[in-house]
C-alpha cells in the first residue's frame, strides 16, 4: 500500500524555531514529526486492510486526505510562528505588539484546525474498531451492522465472563480464568479494584448499555433488511411523486418545478431537505419519515384550502 506524504517547508520550520526558542533547530525534525504522525495513521490503515478489507479503500482515501491536511496545518503553523518572534528572543524594545496580537489570533484558528485533524485521525481508527456511525444509505450497511452486532454480543459475553471470574470466592481460580481469557496481571488488578460504589469487574450499567445497543442494532438490521427486500417503491399524490428509495434508504419527494416558499417551509419543518444531487426533497427512510410524509400531505391540503 502506497503511503502518500507531502512537503514540509523546513526553512519556515527553522525560522519558527529560531523566533521562539534559544535552542537550535534540528534539521529535518519538522518533516520527521509530520511523517511519524502520518505513518501512525497508515499503520492503522494496514490493520484495516487485513481485518476489514471492505473498508480498505475508504481508509486509504481518508489517510491520504489526513496526510495532505496535516502538511497544510504544519506549514501554516510554522509560517505563523515565524511571523513574529517571542519577546524573550527579540527583547521588549520596539516590540511589534499589533503583529503579536494578529499572530495569537491566528493561533486560535490553527488550534481548531489541529483539533479537527485529531478527530479525523480518530475516525480512521474507528473504522477498525467499528465505533464509527453506520449510515443506512451505505451500500454495505447491512454487512457493517451485522459485524457490529457480532462485536457487541461478544463484548457482552466477555463482560459476563469477567464478572463471573472476579466474583468467585476462590480468587486464585478466578485469576486463572481471567488469565486464560488473555488478561494481564495489571488488568486483573484493575478488575478487582472497587470503584466509588464498591463494585468490581464491569458495573451493571455497562452490561445494560451494551445490551441496549445490541437491541438497537438488531432493530435497525430488521428494518433495513425489510426495506431492501421490499425494494424501491413509487406512489403519486396530487402534490408530488413519492419514492421509497431502498438503495440509499431515503424517502424522496419529487415536485414539478420549485415549490413555493410556504410549501418549502412545510417540508423543512417535517425534516425533509433539498438534495441537489437527486433533484428532490428527502430524508432517511424510516417509520418516522413515513409519518412525517402523512403530516406533510395534511398540511399541504390545508394550505390548498386557504389559498
Amino acid at each position: 500500500m502506497e503511503r502518500l506524504f507531502f512537503t514540509i517547508n523546513e526553512l519556515t520550520a527553522r525560522a519558527a524555531k529560531e523566533a521562539n526558542s534559544m535552542s537550535g533547530y534540528v534539521a529535518g525534525s519538522a518533516t520527521s514529526e509530520y511523517q511519524n504522525m502520518v505513518n501512525r495513521v497508515y499503520d492503522t490503515v494496514e490493520k484495516i486492510k487485513e481485518k476489514k478489507p471492505n473498508l480498505a479503500e475508504k481508509a486509504q482515501h481518508m489517510a491520504e486526505r489526513y496526510s495532505r491536511k496535516l502538511a497544510e496545518y504544519f506549514n501554516a503553523y510554522y509560517r505563523n510562528e515565524a511571523s513574529c518572534p517571542s519577546i524573550l528572543i527579540s527583547g521588549a524594545g520596539n516590540f511589534p505588539v499589533r503583529k503579536k496580537e494578529k499572530q495569537n489570533s491566528r493561533r486560535e484558528t490553527l488550534m481548531n484546525d489541529w483539533k479537527y485533524l485529531e478527530n479525523y485521525a480518530t475516525k480512521i481508527e474507528h473504522l477498525l474498531t467499528m465505533e464509527q456511525p453506520i449510515l443506512s444509505g451505505d451500500a454495505q450497511a447491512i454487512e457493517l451492522l451485522e459485524e457490529k452486532l457480532e462485536s457487541l454480543k461478544e463484548n457482552q459475553e466477555m463482560m459476563k465472563a469477567v464478572n463471573k471470574a472476579v466474583k468467585l470466592k476462590d480468587t486464585a481460580k478466578g485469576d486463572e480464568q481471567l488469565k486464560d481469557m488473555g488478561y494481564s496481571d495489571d488488568q486483573i488488578k484493575n478488575f478487582r479494584e472497587p470503584d466509588f460504589c464498591g463494585r468490581i469487574g464491569y458495573p451493571s450499567y455497562a452490561l445494560q448499555n451494551n445490551n441496549a445497543n445490541i437491541k438497537r442494532i438488531e432493530s435497525r438490521l430488521n428494518s433495513l433488511r425489510a426495506a431492501k427486500e421490499k425494494g424501491n417503491q413509487e406512489a403519486e399524490n396530487k402534490f408530488c411523486k413519492v419514492v421509497e428509495n431502498a438503495d440509499i434508504m431515503r424517502l424522496q419527494l419529487f415536485f414539478e418545478g420549485k415549490p413555493e416558499d410556504k410549501v418549502r417551509d412545510i417540508l423543512k419543518g417535517n425534516g425533509f431537505k433539498w438534495s441537489p444531487k437527486n433533484g428532490c426533497w428527502q430524508r432517511q427512510l424510516t417509520a418516522n419519515a413515513k409519518y412525517a410524509l402523512s403530516r406533510v400531505i395534511k398540511e399541504l391540503e390545508k394550505l390548498e384550502e386557504t389559498a
